[in-house]
């Protein structure tokens, strides 16, 4: 997952605003009670930085992937 993709996931699931404001002040236990961005900076793949997230917001496993992703076309 890149970085990018992170940021559009945030503003899809919590609202732009609000987005930046829980990677940036919600502590998750799971990566070492560091902020979302604080673990992203410390070196955390960013997938698993969104999946902590995710459980410990309890984000329902249908929210946690980009609404726009589609399943591959079968030939």
């Amino acid at each position: 997952m890149r970085l990018s993709e992170f940021w559009t996931l945030m503003e899809q699931e919590f609202g732009g605003p609000y987005g930046r404001t829980v990677a940036t002040s919600h502590a998750i236990h799971a990566l070492e009670d560091r902020t979302a961005e604080e673990a992203i900076e410390a070196g955390k793949p960013v997938r698993t930085v969104w999946l902590a997230l995710c459980e410990d917001l309890q984000v329902p496993p249908e929210r946690r992937f980009l609404a726009d992703r589609r399943p591959p076309r079968r030939a």
